[in-house]
């Protein structure tokens, strides 16, 4: 029995309004917008407002990639949510985002948590589902607000990180059309936990006060950014070798958005031109698991994805994990 073929077959975005500068952080914290960008790549980022939850941003983006793919939500039946920044500790956001959708109660809905690395998890979780016959569309959605884990004292974090939501749908693949998921691979190296993390409001720590970590981001930026160009660099090694295709036939590279250093690293490790690289980094900042999605939906609609091309997505975050995936479209 053939293996079947599924493919992403529709695509949406969604961004809150608030525009926060590097001139606005430089009222917030000790820095400025040449600090910023020269180190990073990023002019701007999204907030969400205060009322706007992560499943709201996530119900956006999946409404705007259910109307591209043609579905309507009775016709979706796994629905997974890669995310840091769940609505509440329980229930899932899937499960917030399907009663928001209306998809139906044979819906399977959970949460991925990889951080930046999600939406591959994500999306290598739901293609195996796919592939077992036992689901037919799969929503995948990336959202982040992020906003509400940072420590805005903090200059070394606060100034990387926006809000967003970025959302695919996965189904077979069209009559006639070569689309198709080609090949996925994930990494963990749990030993660095301590690099990127949220040290309070997990069972280990689970009270705020006195003496107990806080429920802020913490990461050690000089690690972190060594890894992440040494992982990325193996993670699309890897997905080439396994999938045998050579760097040069990648039509557009989507990396997770974390900063343009990391970017440019894994394009001369390619040995591709940055045109090939599809970069919103300057106006959003790192949107963790958001990131890709968002990233995917603007080339498409930007023309920098077409019909028959080939992407390539890689992305690293806190766990520590990494990955990378090859998408015909």
């Amino acid at each position: 029995m053939s293996v079947p073929t599924f493919a992403l077959i529709g695509t949406g975005a969604y961004v809150p309004e608030r525009v926060l500068t590097n001139e606005d952080m430089a009222k917030i914290v000790d820095t400025s917008d040449e600090w910023i960008f020269s180190r990073t790549g990023i002019k701007e980022r999204r907030i969400a407002a205060p009322q706007e939850q992560t499943s709201d941003m996530a119900t956006a983006a999946a409404t705007i990639a259910l109307r591209d793919a043609g579905l309507t939500p009775a016709q979706i039946d796994l629905c997974i949510v890669a995310t840091l920044t769940p609505d509440l500790l329980m229930p899932s956001t899937a499960c917030i985002v399907q009663a928001k959708l209306g998809l139906p109660h044979h819906t399977a809905c959970f949460d991925v948590s990889a951080a930046c690395s999600g939406f591959i998890y994500a999306l290598e979780t739901a293609w195996a589902m796919l592939q077992s016959g036992r689901y037919r569309h799969a929503l995948v959605i990336g959202a982040e607000k992020l906003s509400t884990v940072m420590d805005w004292t903090d200059r070394t974090t606060c100034v990387l990180f926006g809000d967003a939501a970025g959302a695919v749908v996965i189904g077979p693949t069209p009559a006639g059309s070569t689309a198709s998921i080609v090949g996925t691979k994930l990494y963990s190296e749990g030993e660095n936990t301590e690099l990127l993390w949220i040290p309070g409001g997990g069972s280990a720590h689970p009270h705020l006060g006195p003496g107990v970590p806080p429920r802020f981001m913490q990461m050690k930026g000089r690690e972190v950014y060594k890894f992440a160009v040494r992982e990325m660099e193996d993670a699309v090694r890897d997905i080439l070798e396994q999938c045998n295709v050579d760097a040069d036939e990648v039509d557009c590279v989507v990396p997770h958005q974390a900063n343009l250093r990391i970017i440019d690293s894994i394009a001369k490790f390619l040995q591709l031109p940055p045109e090939r690289f599809f970069v919103n980094l300057e106006r959003y900042g790192n949107t963790s698991a958001a990131s890709i999605p968002l990233a995917i939906d603007e080339a498409r609609r930007g023309g920098r994805i077409q019909n028959g091309s080939l992407s390539l997505l890689v992305a690293f975050g806190a766990g520590l994990t990494y990955g990378s995936a090859l998408v015909r479209w």
